[in-house]
């Protein structure tokens, strides 16, 4: 891995200067790394992160993926990290012509990393140098307990889905949500104030943050809270949980109700386990936005990288090979879904329709298909439109909103079905529904969804987890090791509330039309189920309906 040379250096601030006059916003620092095939295969496993703490799983990903290249060999051209300044990786092999379409894609993503709202929380997050930090730790925190390190790790990772996301979004609209006149406040008044060398930390850490003020002036609170980051990785989960102390905290984020309530990670030799979850917890909590707006992100970059390349006096010669490249990338599959493509022809969608006033009420209420195809009013709002859906959206969003009738049609969009034919011995793909709603019904269901699960604790000091029921059961495979990790963390018993489906007695007719038909029926109903871990011993009941 080595830094991007000064000549491709050269041809990225040349993209940057059409990215801004198209539009496009973002911050002037990035660094970019050429890397080969097998330095990605040996980053993915830390999310392209190479200051990420080193964990056993890792290993077996890069084995894994080692084994799985040599026999179909890939060739990545990039990828980008949400970081400051934004890291991004370009593979050695890439000609000139394809680093401009390239660096177009990644200034796509850069921009979408920082002005959509749903990464707001990371916007003055510098995750490389908090990483580094966390990964010391980490290797401190081995040498002194050994592999109980990894165990701490193990159970956390287990639910580390099960984060408050939204919470935390809710909590920066608040005007004191992290501000660094606060996080200085507490960090002179509480957390310098531990132990009996208070007084002599205090003036030495006084006289350093005058120091920064003298050499930063403006940015001295967020350099001097760096500082502070980085030499102490505890303090921003202490100051998070001193915040929750003053409001109760909410029931749906697990990791931070065991932090703040198991009277096992409380024990005074428990302790160093926090510091392990709370860095569990705020890497999950930075890659969240990234899994929720994958469609929006790469249709976004993909959007882009089209609209600027094509313009670019710098690809004069190798418009077919861009037009192959390009179409392995953008293409729509009749089966399954490409982020790229849905992305990218929904922001060509919208904008077309912003541009001819087709986003209004009074188009929605034209009947005749052929006054509706002809309908332009020439508003001029089509880029407008869609720099506002990049800003606002997250693919939840984007995909119920804007995926309509018109443009299933446009494309030619279908939700594809498949049935066994007995006479072939082959499985047969027809077209199951051209319908939006189906079609939509199908995005949706591929999206990131993690279960919601409510936690509390009764009177008996067990923990109990309710899994709030939206159709689809938890992975019964996971439960039993999950659970076992739970009943550690906690220190005693657990209980999980969840539905499972069952099958459900069918009629003489039912069975006969499953004879006669290609497509089986079946009957399936939920029902709750209670799983209990105690002892490191897993039962499970069912539950009756009250």
């Amino acid at each position: 891995m080595e830094l991007l040379s000064q000549h491709a250096k050269k041809i990225m601030e040349g993209c940057k200067e059409r990215a801004r006059e198209a539009g496009l916003s973002f911050q002037d620092e990035s660094l970019e790394y050429i890397v080969t095939n097998r330095d990605m295969l040996q980053l993915s496993p830390k999310l392209m992160i190479p200051t990420l703490y080193d964990y056993w799983v890792q290993d077996v990903e890069v084995l894994k993926e080692q084994g799985r290249y040599e026999l179909y060999p890939g060739n990545p051209y990039e990828t980008v990290i949400n970081t400051r300044p934004p890291i991004s990786y370009y593979n050695d092999n890439n000609p000139d012509w394809l680093n401009v379409m390239i660096f177009y894609h990644v200034l796509g993503h850069i921009d979408f990393f920082q002005n959509n709202i749903f990464f707001r929380h990371t916007w003055d997050y510098d995750f490389t140098s908090r990483a580094l930090s966390d990964k010391r730790m980490i290797a401190k925190l081995r040498s002194e307990k050994g592999r109980w390190v990894d165990y701490v790790i193990e159970f956390s990772k287990a639910v580390d889905n099960l984060v408050g996301y939204f919470d935390v979004l809710a909590d920066l609209e608040k005007p004191d949500a992290k501000g660094p006149e606060a996080m200085l406040d507490y960090y002179f008044d509480v957390f310098l104030q531990q132990d009996g060398h208070a007084i002599t930390r205090y003036v030495r850490e006084i006289e350093l943050y005058n120091t920064m003020l003298h050499q930063h002036e403006a940015g001295a609170d967020k350099a001097f809270l760096d500082s502070v980051r980085s030499r102490h990785p505890e303090f921003e989960s202490l100051y998070d949980k001193s915040r929750r102390e003053k409001k109760p905290a909410r029931g749906g984020d697990v990791l931070q109700f065991l932090m703040d309530n198991s009277p096992f990670l409380h024990h005074e030799e428990n302790r160093w386990m926090l510091s392990v979850m709370s860095m569990i917890r705020s890497t999950s909590l930075y890659f969240q936005p990234q899994i929720r707006t994958k469609i929006l992100n790469e249709g976004w970059a993909s959007y882009w990288h089209e609209k600027l390349f094509l313009e670019d006096d710098r690809i004069g010669g190798h418009e077919v090979e861009y037009a192959i490249v390009n179409a392995k990338v953008t293409s729509m599959p009749r089966v399954g879904l490409n982020p790229y493509a849905l992305g990218m022809r929904l922001f060509d969608y919208l904008e077309d329709k912003a541009e001819k006033g087709k986003i209004s009420y009074d188009y929605d209420r034209i009947g005749d298909k052929n006054t509706r195809r002809h309908f332009d009013r020439k508003t001029g709002k089509g880029r407008e439109f869609i720099f506002a859906v990049r800003e606002n959206s997250a693919d939840s969003m984007f995909v119920s909103t804007f995926i309509d009738q018109d443009f299933v049609d446009l494309h030619r969009l279908f939700v594809a079905g498949k049935r066994f034919n007995k006479e072939r011995m082959t499985w047969q793909y027809y077209v199951k529904s051209r319908r939006a709603e189906d079609y939509r019904e199908m995005v949706a269901d591929s999206l990131y969804h993690p279960p919601l699960i409510k936690v509390s604790a009764d009177d008996k000091g067990t923990l109990v987890l309710n899994h709030v029921f939206e159709g689809k059961p938890l992975v019964r495979e996971y439960i039993e090791a999950t659970m076992m990790g739970l009943e550690f963390l906690w220190g005693g018993r657990i209980c999980l509330y969840t539905s499972e489906p069952v099958p459900v007695k069918t009629t003489a007719e039912q069975e006969e039309a499953t004879m006669k038909s290609e497509r089986p029926i079946r009957e399936i109903g939920w029902k709750r189920f209670l799983y209990t871990m105690s002892g490191r011993k897993l039962s499970r009941e069912p539950v009756s309906e009250m």
